[in-house]
């Protein structure tokens, strides 16, 4: 193993908590939690997925925290540097898993690129809600159009990285963060002012038991709110731990997790305030998966005043938000090959780039070259797989190994764990959250695991 050099820190305790805060927006922020709090009792869900914020995400999260901040290294080396190398088969499996995420995420945040310029070229113009949604299908059909923007988000993502963290990274997050929460205000504000958008909004936020009861009742309702709270952090993969190693110890790290997730919960509530106010003025009934972003919305937007104009701006919206999250992830990927070789950023970053630049077109493919091949069975495509394989395993089950390694004694302990996690001012973990977090903690984790594996395979 190469001679580590000296660890970089962050600039500003600012730059930390838009950095991961930018990790866990990302696109299902957008899309996802606005359908299933409509779907799913309006209120009710919103409540209840607080709730699971508060008892599943911060007490992960901090732990997150606390292991990057103590270790000082990225996932890959991060139990080697605690001192308990019989753990470091995670270290790898979280590499893996940020790479898998990043192997399927840069597609999805191409389409974003590429449905800004088409709204901005005026490309939808005169189209009907058909034409729409066949040049959705053209888009995934061609190998260029899937695998160009691909290249672009990995291109750009790591020459962000490669400048440096400070300079490079966190300078770059900051203005994106900051152009994501503008853009989102005068999106939210612009489409509840919308005639006849009143109905989304009570869609939206409204408590109605009623669509409880229709939709599975309020196991259903707890099931989903479970697992997106869980998943919009991203957390089990050390995604949060990188951005640990790189802050002081002046602020204790609950109350730094508890900032990260009200950012990410405004930017998913006032993501629902964008996009069902805007479809239920237009008459749309909004549905889950891509084809609200690039189907229903598109004609939406065709049929507003200055759509074009504010079609390009969502897409700008989307497009920021996607890229804050390559770029935490890209800079957690090339920590751990810094760590690992003991290269340089630029280096490390160059061949970081070829390396996902190849892996990623399996799933730039996966309509046109790669139609034929379902991974999964039946029409699945590789982006399902490989989504799978993040979203359903290596989260949940890693977030089960931070438990297990922070709580009890055949890991870190609670001691040391909470000795690290309240070092600093601020929100402090109490000697009472032991047995919740130690043993109440990793069945909700399981369940949320099993649930999972059953929605996929039950189908």
């Amino acid at each position: 193993m190469a001679k580590q050099e000296k660890r970089e820190t962050l600039g500003s305790r600012l730059g930390f908590i838009l950095l991961s805060a930018g990790c866990a927006i990302g696109i299902g922020n957008v899309w996802r939690f606005p359908w299933l709090a409509g779907r799913y009792g309006g209120a009710w869900f919103v409540l209840v997925y607080l709730a699971c914020l508060a008892l599943l995400g911060l007490p992960v999260m901090t732990m997150e925290f606390a292991m990057g901040r103590a270790a000082r290294r990225s996932p890959a080396l991060l139990y080697q540097a605690l001192g308990h190398r019989g753990w470091r088969w995670h270290g790898a499996l979280s590499l893996a898993g940020n790479v898998l995420l990043m192997m399927y995420y840069t597609t999805v945040a191409g389409w974003m690129l590429t449905y800004f310029f088409l709204s901005a070229t005026g490309a939808f113009a005169g189209f009907a809600a058909e034409q729409v949604g066949a040049k959705f299908g053209a888009v995934l059909a061609s190998p260029a159009e899937q695998a160009g923007p691909m290249a672009l988000v990995v291109l750009a993502g790591f020459a962000v990285c490669a400048i440096g963290l400070r300079n490079g990274l966190e300078r770059a997050t900051k203005w994106i963060m900051l152009a994501l929460l503008a853009l989102m205000a005068v999106l939210a504000v612009r489409n509840v002012l919308l005639p006849g958008a009143g109905a989304g909004v009570r869609y939206f936020l409204v408590p109605d038991a009623s669509a409880v009861a229709a939709h599975g009742g309020w196991s259903a309702l707890v099931r989903e709110a479970m697992n997106q709270a869980f998943f919009t952090l991203s957390l089990g993969i050390g995604a949060m731990a990188i951005f640990g190693s790189y802050i002081n110890r002046d602020h204790a790290l609950a109350g730094e997790a508890l900032r990260v997730t009200l950012l990410d919960t405004v930017v998913a509530v006032c993501a629902g305030l964008i996009v069902l106010p805007a479809c239920f003025a237009f008459g749309v009934e909004p549905d889950s998966g891509p084809s609200l972003l690039f189907v229903t919305l598109p004609n939406v937007f065709n049929g507003m005043a200055a759509g074009r104009l504010w079609g390009s701006l969502f897409f700008v919206f989307m497009a920021a938000a996607a890229f804050s999250t390559v770029l935490a992830v890209f800079e957690n990927i090339l920590a751990c090959v810094r760590d690992l070789t003991g290269w340089d950023r630029p280096r490390a970053a160059a061949a970081c780039a070829a390396g996902i630049l190849v892996l990623s077109l399996p799933c730039a493919l996966g309509w046109s070259l790669l139609a034929g091949w379902h991974p999964m069975g039946g029409g699945s495509t590789v982006l399902e797989a490989e989504d799978f394989l993040v979203s359903n395993l290596l989260l949940p089950i890693g977030a089960f190994v931070y438990i297990l390694f922070c709580c009890h004694r055949c890991g870190w302990g609670w001691d040391r764990f909470t000795a690290e996690a309240n070092t600093g001012r601020g929100l402090r973990l109490a000697s009472w959250m032991r047995p919740y977090c130690a043993w109440i903690l990793p069945l909700a984790i399981l369940a949320i695991f099993a649930t999972g594996l059953w929605n996929v395979f039950a189908r």
